[in-house]
């Protein structure tokens, strides 16, 4: 038996993966859901082998939605996604399959992951279109993370710094609390507005309005002072990007 996942917001999405899916008995659906959380809890529940999963949902989406699982099962995108974040595929095209998909392209991709079947975490190719997602427009909007077994969705307008933590990026909002995300400060720079967050220090990003002076604490030494109080070290290359960004 290979148990399954179906996640995807529209029932005949669901269906046509249902219909397709009968001519393959081995394969039981465990449980259909219709958004990112509904799937994320279904994963922690049935830890399936396979999930066919859409990308645009509601609250959260698909690439959202791996990022909050730590062991991800192999993964077949059902989308109709944008077709520039389909070129992460173009090498390896059976890992999603594009709407709306005949029998014989579905049939191919489920062969492929037979013939992978040893491989059950989430594709190389599927890595990209993830790190990829962060051209997406509705990416560049908001963070998502999830501490304990809750999952929060934060607005970037809301973060006032990201700081580098080992292999993580701890995330400040407004409110003072703080949330570890598995990603690095390289794609936090690539995905956040470049003239509201500005990587200031190898350690750290910072929201410029939340700034409410710059100080000198010793010579070439500067740090900025947030409106919470927080004090954020400026190395010299990112005091000068954060000048030129004020227009200072």
């Amino acid at each position: 038996m290979i148990k399954t996942l179906l996640i995807d917001d529209e029932p005949l999405a669901r269906s046509v993966v249902k219909e397709y899916l009968a001519e393959y008995p081995e394969f039981r659906i465990m449980q259909e859901c219709r958004d990112g959380f509904e799937g994320i809890k279904a994963i922690n529940e049935h830890q399936p082998e396979i999930i066919f999963l859409d990308i645009q949902m509601p609250k959260i989406n698909g690439f959202e939605m791996l990022e909050l699982i730590e062991e991800p099962p192999a993964v077949i995108f059902t989308t109709a996604y944008d077709e520039y974040a389909m070129r992460a595929f173009e090498t390896s095209a059976v890992d999603y399959l594009l709407k709306p998909f005949s029998k014989e392209r579905f049939n191919k991709a489920i062969h492929k992951w037979k013939s992978m079947q040893s491989n059950t975490s989430i594709s190389p190719a599927a890595v990209a279109l993830i790190e990829n997602a962060a051209e997406s427009p509705s990416q560049r909007q908001r963070v998502v993370v999830k501490t304990g077994g809750k999952i929060r969705i934060i607005p970037v307008q809301d973060i006032a710094f990201l700081e580098a933590a080992d292999d993580f990026v701890k995330i400040h909002p407004l409110d003072g609390s703080s949330h570890l995300k598995n990603k690095t400060m390289q794609y936090f720079e690539k995905v956040l507005p470049e003239q509201q967050f500005v990587r200031v220090h190898r350690s750290y990003i910072l929201n410029i309005h939340q700034i409410t002076r710059i100080e000198l604490v010793s010579k070439d030494n500067y740090v900025a002072i947030l409106k919470s109080s927080a004090q954020i070290p400026l190395s010299r290359t990112g005091y000068g990007r954060l000048r030129e960004v004020l227009g200072m």
